[in-house]
């Protein structure tokens, strides 16, 4: 009798499951969510700043609800089927490291929602807030840097998604719009939202190398929200960040490669009383050493320091 060889089967990782019952509340879920999360160390960066933030947000998102309802319904209790919508999201985020907006394709950003895939960085920007500080008077401390009546044409480089395009375009009531964005991918996206926001009549979307497809037009406010992570830092991004698209981060060795090129650029496509608004993230050192004589305005935000410059027409002249 030929001898049995004992097969042992190779186990697949396994996600923790909680039993039938134990949680029945958004907030139990958003607990055991924040557990879970602390316990994987997940990075928190798109959208959200914490666990508990993002536990909300994706226990939301399972049961149709905006974000700021939340509270209302926190102590509300939830079927079997909807546990198990959230339980699957969480478990998703745990094991796969993908940023929560693409788990359920949507971001929100100022409380408008947005959607967005791994075809597209997920929208982060604080120049959301400062076009509401700093053109609309929404601050009562904030300097205004254009008078919103005086807007009549903006530009949004590296659109990605279109969400900041689409923020101004509800800025400005009477402004046309032009997006530019070198991913194809990218405006496939943007159009879905725009087409969503209903102002296919006021964005135009444009595929291209920053200024190259717009010719001679010139712009009251250019806006931008380009790739500035240096080399340092593309070498450490966290898994998260790793899964958006790398064209959307990478700024080259300093980070400063495509702001250099808007920085030269921009004069020949802004109106005389015109001005620029760039976000770089932490590369303010870098870029005032590369361009000390330049007057930049550096804008703080609720969670930002020096991420965001402004500067005239008349002083990049």
């Amino acid at each position: 009798m030929a001898k049995r060889t004992k097969v042992t089967a190779r186990r697949k990782p396994s996600v923790r499951r909680v039993g039938q019952g134990e949680l029945a509340t958004l907030l139990d879920f958003v607990r055991y969510a924040v557990s879970r999360f602390s316990e994987a160390k997940l990075t928190f960066a798109h959208g959200t700043t914490d666990p508990v933030a993002e536990a909300a947000f994706l226990v939301c998102e399972a049961l149709h609800l905006h974000p700021d309802q939340f509270e209302t319904f926190a102590s509300a209790r939830v079927t079997a089927w909807e546990a198990g919508r959230i339980l699957d999201l969480i478990a998703q985020r745990v094991t796969t490291g993908k940023p929560a907006a693409y788990l359920v394709n949507k971001i929100y950003m100022r409380g408008l929602p947005f959607y967005v895939d791994e075809r597209v960085i997920v929208p982060r920007s604080f120049i959301g807030e400062l076009l509401g500080t700093h053109f609309r008077g929404e601050s009562d401390d904030s300097v205004e840097l254009l008078d919103p009546l005086a807007v009549q044409r903006v530009l949004d480089l590296c659109t990605g998604s279109g969400c900041l395009a689409i923020l101004a375009a509800r800025h400005f009531p009477a402004t046309e719009i032009d997006a530019v964005d070198i991913s194809r991918d990218a405006l496939d996206v943007a159009m879905r939202n725009v087409d969503d926001h209903g102002l296919a009549d006021r964005i135009a979307l444009h595929h291209g190398d920053l200024f190259g497809p717009l010719g001679g037009k010139r712009y009251d406010l250019i806006m931008s929200n380009p790739p500035y992570v240096d080399a340092e830092g593309m070498a450490s991004l966290p898994r998260e960040c790793r899964v958006e698209p790398r064209v959307a981060f990478d700024g080259g060795a300093d980070g400063l490669d495509v702001v250099r090129r808007i920085l030269e650029e921009a004069p020949a496509h802004l109106t005389p009383q015109g001005g620029l608004l760039c976000e770089i993230g932490r590369g303010r050192e870098p870029l005032e050493d590369a361009f000390p004589h330049l007057p930049l305005l550096w804008l703080d935000t609720a969670e930002s320091e020096g991420e965001v410059f402004w500067v005239t027409a008349a002083d990049l002249a």
